[in-house]
């Protein structure tokens, strides 16, 4: 049976929730008395259907049941996990938060996303105060993996770790704010850029787009990495961070900024602002937008990844929980997963080298398979590649699920020559990709023969393999005819 989880509000949060539940394997129910709710949530699940699964080089658990209800009562039932995401209004958020706990089991996680509401504020005169945490997640829901998790002075321990570990399991950075304050971190940074961009419009020294450029250009790019502190560590030089405070540290007593002012909203400043930003942007629909808003987030993260900085170390600890290859019919399954948005081209379907890296990783997978892993390679041992050769046999598309099986072909001495299938979601194979890998010491940097374990474990296959029949485009040469 899957866990649970209720989500009470649809809307851009409370969908966001919906999908990052849903998409990695739990049943979600959802209570929002707004008629166009379920067109709205299932507009938010389109969009993370197509780029979540992106962000992995495994394929996302199966995606779990999603069910509307007319009343709290019905859909709190055995909920795990219940997020209330209503809207910023103190009185609202009792008033719900009530209903639910009538219903709710008391051993649930009752997190709400309020952006700036204190946890003890949403748990006076609740029946279960205990039960009550912040969790504030930021849009998109399913894409963006921090989430402040505030308790309070009388919140448990056990709820707290409870809630990281549920979070840690869909894949998301829970930050534990201690000490409760208004607007959590978060808001509290991102008001202080706001309030000086509303000062930069109403003073005519700058556009919303010539705001926006400034920081998609420029510190955006610093931060989605290294966030604040790291950067300007770095902007100290050798020196480091106390040299960069005692120089550009003084600055801060300077007229620079408003930080503790804003403008006032006439209906003026309004108007200005809107017209700005419908001429930055109005030319795309909201839904293209967020579609390209995801495509760069997911482009953003998936080069991170590589490096393990930032969100990037956050997704390459969830997908160590996905699902490892598996066998089937004798040959290994070494890679299931999406196709992702980057890896197609002007043709619009998947580009000629992703082939090659969707089968690099299901070279990778079958290394691990007999032993060559992570700590095979730190040990200075490792395999490389020789030769390849690439079938392409028919389209595959951006949003796609491919497959790819391993069969060995040679397992003896220095050599390891595999022969991996390509297949899409309805079973076609979609491409073959024959490929020579040599056996080297790292140190030496010249072939060797493997452990005795891996050239043990690596036979096991070749042996197994043998007795199937010869894959139909193994031995090929560039050109050759059918």
């Amino acid at each position: 049976m899957n866990n649970k989880a209720c989500i009470v509000g649809g809307g851009v949060i409370g969908g966001g929730w919906v999908a990052r539940f849903l998409l990695n394997g739990w049943d979600v129910s959802v209570y929002d008395p707004d008629p166009e709710a379920e067109r709205k949530i299932n507009e938010v699940l389109e969009n993370a259907r197509r780029s979540l699964p992106s962000l992995y080089d495994k394929v996302l658990p199966t995606e779990g049941e999603l069910k509307l209800h007319e009343n709290i009562a019905d859909a709190v039932v055995n909920a795990n996990w219940i997020q209330e995401s209503v809207p910023e209004r103190l009185e609202l958020k009792h008033k719900i938060i009530k209903q639910i706990q009538q219903y709710a089991n008391e051993d649930s996680v009752l997190g709400s996303s309020t952006s700036g509401f204190k946890p003890s504020e949403l748990q006076k005169n609740a029946l279960n105060p205990q039960q009550i945490i912040v969790t504030h997640p930021f849009n998109p829901v399913y894409l963006l993996p921090l989430v402040e998790l505030v308790p309070s002075v009388v919140t448990p321990v056990t709820v707290v770790d409870r809630a990281k570990e549920i979070l840690i399991s869909i894949g998301m950075k829970p930050l534990h704010i201690r000490k409760e304050i208004d607007a959590h971190i978060a808001d509290r940074l991102l008001e202080a850029v706001w309030r000086e961009g509303l000062w930069l419009i109403k003073d005519e020294i700058a556009t919303t787009e010539e705001i926006d450029d400034a920081i998609r250009f420029g510190f955006g790019l610093r931060w989605a990495q290294m966030g604040l502190f790291e950067t300007y560590r770095i902007a100290g030089g050798e020196a480091g961070m106390k040299h960069f405070i005692s120089q550009f540290g003084p600055c801060l007593e300077w007229p620079w900024s408003k930080l503790t002012d804003v403008p006032d909203l006439t209906d003026s400043l309004i108007n200005e602002i809107a017209e700005q930003s419908d001429a930055q942007s109005g030319h795309l629909s909201i839904r293209e937008l967020e579609q390209l808003r995801d495509d760069n987030l997911v482009g953003m993260m998936r080069a991170l990844k590589k490096s393990g900085s930032g969100a990037g170390g956050i997704i390459n600890c969830h997908e160590t929980t996905l699902r490892m290859p598996v066998e089937e019919k004798q040959l290994p399954i070494t890679v299931s997963r999406q196709v992702p948005q980057s890896w197609t081209d002007y043709n619009g379907h998947m580009n000629e080298t992703n082939y090659l890296e969707a089968s690099s990783q299901a070279t990778d997978a079958f290394m691990e398979l007999i032993g060559a892993d992570a700590n095979y390679i730190a040990s200075g041992y490792s395999y490389f590649t020789a030769e390849t050769h690439i079938r392409y046999l028919a389209e595959v598309k951006a949003g796609e699920n491919i497959s790819i099986t391993t069969q060995v072909l040679t397992g003896e001495g220095k050599k390891m020559k595999l022969f991996h299938r390509i297949f899409a979601t309805n079973g076609d194979m979609v491409a073959t990709c024959e490929t020579l890998q040599l056996h080297m010491d790292l140190k030496a940097r010249c072939t060797s023969l493997p452990s005795a374990a891996v050239a043990e474990k690596l036979n096991f296959y070749a042996k197994a393999h043998s007795e199937m029949s010869s894959p139909e485009g193994s031995g090929r040469y560039v050109g050759q005819r059918p």
